[in-house]
């Protein structure tokens, strides 16, 4: 059966509005600054790991009776994203308008074209978001990578979950489910999760047309205020929300991230919310599936840990949530991680809820996972007694070790590994030692590996430079070719006129 092609039509809420005169400073701070208003009316319910994310996105599209708008990053070809893709086919097949966005670099690998074809072939759309295109040469970088399912403009769910069997773990293997979280929505904030998928989808090819108008409710879905906020390349709108919440924050910040690569006016934001006597944690993967960007977080430890924050590392398979909660009023779910990519290079999803209740779920969960993950702490420095004058910092000068073959120096330091491995396993903390190198050697490595690359054989460095610089150069060329034909075309047009 084919479904014609609709679009949606919504009308904005009307954002919440008080009179208390800080509270509307505010107001007026947070909502200009995340590029989102208040909106009162609204049901909440947090949604833990994935199996609870499948089963209620499964159960909304099956009941679905008039539209049904799936967003994701990664929808994969396996049982889980087959299983997504057949009630999908039902409901196109009943006459339900089924409309899905997928990323490109995010189902890479992971799925083709081949896995949508029973849904278009019952009227079902699906659209890639930005495929690689000539004229194009920077246009990889911005990524669709929202987590959203809008059914019939009352039910909406967005998240850091997407639709893979990896997120359930494997149970074979002893592999546990990865850890994530999200929510699902009902009242007035449902209109701007359409609102966003309409954004995305238009950016993908024609807009869409009018969807039927969703029945005014005869009264609230709840009575939570939250914002939802959609940011697309370059406006960076959770990157000032996030700095400000940072400032705002009086008492505790509790922060879940699965790929932290914090921006130095951020982490300047966390340090100076922790001096003033501000609870900041962070909580990470202690393995992460972009082993490289793990890396990177924990290069930035020390300034954090110094300053008094927190920092744990996740003893599970994965953790992918990406959440905030402050002062137990104020919380933030979605798909934005704190690094660059999110805030200035994706479309990104999230929202942020004023509401005690939601926060303090969301705090209570934190505590939970804090239990199931190892505290990161600094070595304390070690001095050596005598008299006053011998009394010296071993920072400010260095014991010297006497090596006798070197086999006493690497059966200290591997004791000294075990012992922070032990203590680990019995008090879930783990010492970050004051030499920690790893990223030094590695880089160092990686530098001379291609210094040895260089020298000896050049080909294989130039040749891929070479088919860089081609490529930006046919890629450049096309477009100035466009602009220029576009230009030529509008002075046409003037002189007909």
């Amino acid at each position: 059966m084919t479904v014609s092609r609709q679009t949606i039509t919504y009308t904005r809420p009307m954002p919440v509005i008080t009179d208390t005169p800080n509270r509307l400073l505010a107001e007026q701070a947070l909502s200009r600054t995340a590029g989102a208003p208040l909106l009162g009316g609204n049901a909440v319910e947090l949604l833990i790991d994935a199996a609870a994310h499948y089963e209620a996105w499964l159960a909304a599209i099956r009941g679905a009776q008039q539209r049904v708008l799936l967003e994701n990053y990664i929808v994969r070809d396996d049982e889980v994203g087959r299983a997504f893709r057949d009630a999908l086919v039902e409901r196109a097949q009943a006459g339900v308008f089924v409309a899905v966005v997928v990323d490109w670099v995010g189902c890479f690998g992971q799925s083709r074209n081949a896995l949508w074809t029973p849904l278009r072939a019952a009227g079902g759309q699906v659209r890639i978001f930005n495929p690689p295109q000539l004229g194009q040469p920077f246009g990889w970088i911005s990524r669709d990578h929202r987590k959203l399912l809008v059914v019939d403009g009352v039910l909406g769910f967005l998240s850091g979950v997407c639709i893979s069997a990896k997120w359930l773990g494997d149970p074979k293997h002893d592999v546990p489910p990865w850890r994530d979280t999200g929510v699902a929505l009902r009242g007035p904030a449902v209109a701007e999760l359409e609102a966003a998928f309409a954004q995305s989808w238009s950016e993908t090819g024609a807009p869409l047309a009018p969807l039927p108008p969703v029945a005014e409710p005869a009264a609230p879905a709840g009575d939570v205020c939250l914002r939802l906020i959609a940011t697309q390349p370059a406006t960076a709108g959770m990157y000032r929300l996030d700095q400000l919440i940072a400032s705002m924050a009086r008492k505790t910040l509790w922060l879940t991230d699965a790929y932290f690569v914090g921006l130095a006016p951020y982490v300047q934001a966390l340090l100076a919310a922790a001096r003033d006597g501000v609870d900041v944690r962070l909580l990470v993967p202690g393995s992460s599936d972009i082993p490289a960007v793990a890396s990177m977080s924990r290069s930035g430890y020390r300034p954090l840990l110094k300053a008094g924050i927190r920092v744990f590392e996740w003893n599970g398979s994965m953790l992918h949530a990406k959440t905030a909660v402050a002062d137990g009023q104020w919380a933030r779910v979605g798909s934005s991680n704190l690094n660059i990519a999110s805030w200035l290079g994706n479309q990104e999803l999230d929202v942020a809820v004023e509401d005690a209740g939601f926060a303090g779920q969301l705090a209570a969960q934190y505590e939970k996972d804090l239990a199931n993950a190892t505290e990161i702490v600094l070595a304390t420095r070690r001095r050596r007694h005598g008299s006053s004058e011998q009394v010296r910092s071993s920072a400010t000068r260095p014991t010297r070790v006497r090596h006798g073959g070197g086999s006493s120096g690497r059966a200290a330091a591997g004791a000294l590994r075990i012992a922070n491995s032990v203590g680990a396993a019995l008090t879930n903390r783990r010492v970050l030692d004051d030499n920690s190198s790893g990223p030094l050697l590695i880089g160092t490595l990686t530098l001379a590996a291609l210094a040895v690359i260089a020298i000896l054989w050049p080909a294989w460095i130039g040749w891929p430079f070479g088919v860089l610089a081609g490529w930006f150069a046919l890629n450049l060329g096309i477009r100035g070719w466009r602009l220029r034909k576009r230009r030529w075309h509008a002075l046409n047009e003037a002189a007909d006129d």
